[in-house]
């Protein structure tokens, strides 16, 4: 899952995706709506945290300009204003879901992954193929049985892979996907991720690597 954090406060910006990337979620962070605009101009974002009260270009324009992209991005506005017509108004701009602060990070986690199941093609909680049991909600990878300790890269890798049902994922897709805008897309780090995923998934092997497009996780 790729997410884009917008909130002036630094401290709470950056905790905030601190959190997230702990549950395997490749995370952005901006401070301002100036600096919002440019990366949901370049980036797909599955979900867009997004302060309202932003210094440079209000929240409600970044908001919008996140659907005039036309992609498939959700928006969770965050603001202190907790009144209903302030909650109506950021509605009104197009978000998707509305969250008070101050707000629990279990709340926020919730509700950024139900935004981004639809993001996306509905598929179940917890998925299942050729043995390997992927538990998003708890976080946890098992293969027949046994329990698997993934690193979140890992596990982000792993979920884009059982995701794609059986279809070629790039190495671009799966930097895009589970890394954030840091990552240098001449790094070996997707094929570091796939040496030790495989290694900890064990034998039978069940990521294919396809010579000249990328990995398939088969069945």
């Amino acid at each position: 899952m790729r997410v884009l954090v917008v909130e002036d406060e630094r401290l709470l910006a950056d905790s905030i995706a601190e959190g997230l990337r702990r549950l395997s979620m490749a995370v952005d962070v901006c401070y301002d709506g100036g600096a919002a605009l440019e990366r949901v101009g370049v980036h797909d974002y599955d979900v867009v945290v997004l302060d309202r009260d932003l210094p440079v270009v209000h929240g409600d324009e970044v908001c919008a300009a996140v659907l005039a992209a036309g992609g498939e991005a959700r928006v969770l506005m965050l603001t202190a204003a907790a009144e209903v017509d302030d909650r109506v108004a950021g509605l009104g701009a197009g978000a998707d879901d509305y969250l008070t602060k101050p707000f629990a990070f279990a709340e926020l986690v919730a509700r950024v992954q139900a935004l981004a199941r639809r993001s996306r093609p509905a598929l179940p909680p917890v998925l299942e193929r050729a043995g390997v049991v992927l538990d998003l909600p708890r976080h946890q990878v098992s293969r027949d049985g046994r329990f698997v300790a993934l690193s979140p890269k890992e596990f982000a890798v792993l979920e884009v892979l059982m995701r794609a049902g059986g279809t070629v994922v790039s190495p671009e897709v799966l930097l895009e996907k589970a890394w954030d805008e840091h990552a240098d897309p001449f790094t070996n780090a997707v094929r570091v991720a796939m040496v030790t995923l495989r290694r900890k998934l064990g034998a039978p092997q069940v990521i294919e690597t396809v010579p000249g497009a990328g990995y398939r996780f088969t069945s």
